[in-house]
């Protein structure tokens, strides 16, 4: 199996897609080693601030020599030049918040899965003729499962993801796998700035934990 096959049958098995920045570089390790300690297996780093790549490319080597198994995507990709930079890190994957053709360009050149924010069905149409698998519905709580649920049937070769404002509820995450979702995409609302700046790691894996048992229990 190729990596983008890999990924792609990943995300919708492991379910939840954790992401977060954080410009401090150990603070960024110990996270993605609490993640993994919860069994994730792939997250999304994202490019938000100017130590993004920097942090990444020291992700990259944790990953590669004491985290077996895990692959890194990086969100937050909104042009060509920063697809080619974090590629050049070691990304498994690229993320956007919107439909950047460029970046995807890039990606396709050099053989990189690429997920796309979309918002409108206009957007979704372009990104799956573009070549895209999985659409990364952002911002979720701007949209909400109801709006999932009225256009799947329009894209039935196409897995789903929401990002932005899903909360570690069965509720929320239960609704959203009724709508038809392939995974959740959870920043703030799993990986807090209160965790961050606390370094409460072991309750971030708890989390992380309680969270996959929802999405198991969703399905």
């Amino acid at each position: 199996m190729d990596k983008k096959a890999a990924i792609l049958k990943l995300i919708p098995e492991q379910g939840i897609l954790p992401l977060y920045f954080n410009k401090d570089e150990e603070v960024s390790v110990h996270i993605l080693h609490a993640l993994y300690a919860a069994g994730i297996k792939t997250i999304e780093y994202t490019n938000r601030g100017e130590a993004a790549l920097k942090n990444f490319a020291r992700l990259r080597r944790v990953c590669d020599t004491e985290l077996s198994g895990m692959y890194l995507g990086i969100g937050t990709i909104k042009d060509g030049a920063s697809a080619q930079a974090f590629i050049d890190a070691g990304a498994d994957y690229i993320i956007s918040p919107g439909l950047v053709e460029d970046a995807i360009a890039v990606a396709d050149k050099n053989n990189t899965l690429w997920l796309p924010g979309c918002m409108t069905p206009s957007e979704i149409i372009k990104a799956e003729q573009l070549g895209a698998k999985i659409i990364k519905l952002f911002p979720g709580n701007m949209l909400g499962p109801a709006f999932l649920s009225s256009i799947k049937t329009l894209f039935p070769d196409l897995l789903f993801m929401p990002t932005g404002g899903v909360e570690l509820t069965k509720e929320s995450i239960g609704g959203w796998f009724k709508a038809g979702v392939c995974a959740v995409g959870m920043g703030s609302q799993l990986i807090s700035n209160a965790v961050m700046e606390g370094k409460q790691y072991a309750a971030l894996t708890e989390a992380t934990k309680q969270a996959i048992t929802i999405v198991k229990e969703s399905r």
